[in-house]
């Protein structure tokens, strides 16, 4: 269990790096959806299903979804 949880913290780094790393906004949120879902693997790992479930929910689809399209309404719709 230990390793599972070790390999889910290590995946949540890497995808917040990848975040922080990006430069475009467009890119971040497609990352940030990434983040989402490596935060819900580590909430699986860590036992915690109604954590994983709403993050599932709202760290992957709701949030980089309200950036995507906060980001078309500044840019005009290009």
């Amino acid at each position: 269990m230990t390793f599972i949880v070790g390999a889910a913290l290590t995946l949540v780094l890497a995808a917040a790096i990848a975040v922080v790393a990006s430069q475009d906004p467009s890119r971040q949120a497609v990352t940030l959806s990434v983040l989402g879902v490596s935060l819900t693997v580590l909430f699986f790992a860590l036992q915690a299903p109604d954590v994983a479930l709403s993050q599932l929910a709202v760290g992957t689809a709701i949030v980089p979804l309200m950036v995507m399209l906060t980001i078309s309404k500044i840019r005009g719709g290009r």
